[in-house]
């Protein structure tokens, strides 16, 4: 293992890890040494994968958090970190989307994707930013942006509105934390090809959008693995408010 994305001595806390991105992420990122913090709301998932992760020769442990529940998230970190020990790398994930268009949009609608993909996320950084800040050590933080921040897409709008305001966050956030020796940077995929979604890309209504992209297919999981390692290690440390997509060429059409 090359010692530039050496994640092995890393505590890392993965919200909306229970399914999807969150949970390849975390077989990626225990794969290569970190210990990980599986963190969303099915916690009977976040215990099955962590058995998985544990027998496999990885480091483990699963925390129930509400993202959207800001009053809880500082103790679902004092668990993390009770279990694991101080955190060290955030990777904020965990979000929705309500697939309606925006006059078909309730106020609840609006309130849950907003709350789980933006609020959640901020006020889960500040939370983690605050106890980095106080430890004197630095740290990483990674949100998990979408080219949907950049793009637009019918039925999408409080999304697309809540992905764009978390590079937004990433860049502000970045900025103040800086002295602080806390990075904050983004991740944004393309179209993934995932347990949520599989059944989506294998129906012939999905060729149009596959055409869209310029490399003429769909992402996998896998494809997010190499950025992924680059901003969760040392390997970005010179990297501060950075968005990096992983889109097949998405957003060049």
């Amino acid at each position: 293992m090359s010692d530039l994305f050496d994640v092995s001595k890393e505590t890392i806390l993965i919200t909306g890890a229970s399914q999807g991105l969150g949970r390849q992420f975390a077989r990626v990122l225990a794969a290569h040494g970190a210990a990980v913090v599986l963190a969303a709301r099915q916690v009977d998932k976040l215990q099955s994968l962590a058995a998985e992760i544990a027998a496999a020769g990885g480091r483990a442990a699963a925390v129930k958090l509400d993202v959207t529940d800001i009053g809880g998230i500082g103790a679902a970190i004092d668990e993390a970190e009770a279990q694991l020990g101080p955190l060290s790398v955030l990777i904020n994930n965990a979000g929705i989307a309500v697939e309606k268009l925006a006059v078909e949009q309730s106020e609840a609608d609006w309130d849950a994707v907003i709350g789980a993909n933006l609020k959640g996320a901020y006020f889960t950084a500040t939370e983690a930013a605050r106890r980095m800040t106080a430890r004197g050590q630095g740290g990483n933080i990674v949100n998990v942006a979408s080219v949907l921040g950049f793009a637009v897409m019918k039925y999408l709008a409080p999304y697309t509105i809540s992905k764009a305001g978390l590079v937004q966050a990433t860049k502000a956030l970045a900025l103040e934390w800086a002295g602080s020796g806390i990075r904050v940077n983004a991740l944004a995929p393309g179209y993934i090809d995932t347990e949520i979604n599989h059944e989506f890309w294998a129906t012939p209504g999905s060729e149009k959008l596959t055409k869209r992209i310029p490399q003429r297919r769909v992402g996998h999981e896998s494809d997010l693995d190499g950025a992924l390692l680059l901003l969760a290690s040392n390997a970005s440390r010179y990297m501060t408010g950075s968005v990096i997509t992983v889109d097949g060429g998405f957003l060049l059409t």
